[in-house]
């Protein structure tokens, strides 16, 4: 019998959108945030914004916890994630993209995640080169910017991050603050790879890479959580009881 991978949650082209109280195991990302592929996304233009996660515990053995991409030619804006329990995963946050996608990431805020058992903490790749055909615009480039993780603590982790940005088009205002990863015991020897990225860092454990280099708490305001609420954060849950007399 053939085995369909799924996700748990596939966020695309919406907006005010909140995914919260859930215990995931998939097969595939337990979240993905989606907004269109390569001329068509870019065509439609409809972005995933204002979204919100939270309090999942999420088991993800073949990829991502959160994952952002590959499909973001529309955009994706404004994702807030916290408290959430990863467990035997590949990645914890990861975001995937290349050349030719065109659209954006960006301001991408994660706190308070605890990860067990995973193959990379944070992974980020320029390099997702799969397309829907060959139709699409090289000259097409995403924008990465401003993503941003704070207080996170993780534990048996075989490699704290793979951070590739695109060559001429690299990722930027990556900040990593507050960040305690326990490496495994046949963990990589280099922990932190880093190519095509800028960023800073402050508290973080193994050190990061010299492209995020340590700039202290004072300076590390752009790891700020915001403080301000999104619209459906406010909307209220109407849930309902029925009972059946027999």
């Amino acid at each position: 019998m053939e085995s369909t991978l799924v996700y748990g949650f596939g966020a695309d082209s919406c907006t005010n959108t909140r995914i919260e109280d859930c215990y995931i195991v998939s097969g595939d990302d337990c979240v993905a945030v989606k907004s269109g592929w390569d001329e068509y996304g870019i065509a439609y233009g409809m972005p995933t914004k204002q979204l919100v996660i939270r309090r999942l515990t999420c088991i993800s053995p073949f990829s991502a916890v959160i994952a952002l991409g590959s499909e973001m030619s529309g955009g994706i804006q404004d994702v807030r994630a916290e408290d959430i329990v990863a467990i035997n995963s590949e990645s914890g946050v990861r975001i995937k993209t290349a050349v030719g996608r065109g659209g954006y990431v960006k301001d991408i805020y994660v706190r308070r995640m605890t990860m067990k058992t995973m193959k990379w903490a944070f992974w980020m790749t320029g390099n997702y080169a799969s397309h829907a055909d060959d139709k699409y615009d090289p000259n097409a480039l995403p924008v990465i910017q401003n993503i941003n993780y704070r207080d996170m603590v993780a534990e048996n982790v075989t490699m704290a991050a793979r951070l590739e940005g695109i060559y001429g088009d690299p990722f930027t205002g990556i900040c990593i603050s507050n960040v305690t990863i326990q490496m495994a015991k046949k963990a990589k020897k280099v922990p932190w790879t880093c190519t095509d990225i800028d960023g800073i860092s402050s508290d973080v454990t193994p050190a990061p890479c010299n492209l995020l280099p340590e700039q202290g708490e004072e300076k590390i305001g752009a790891c700020t959580f915001p403080e301000e609420s999104l619209p459906i954060e406010d909307i209220q849950i109407q849930t309902c009881t029925y009972s059946r007399n027999l």
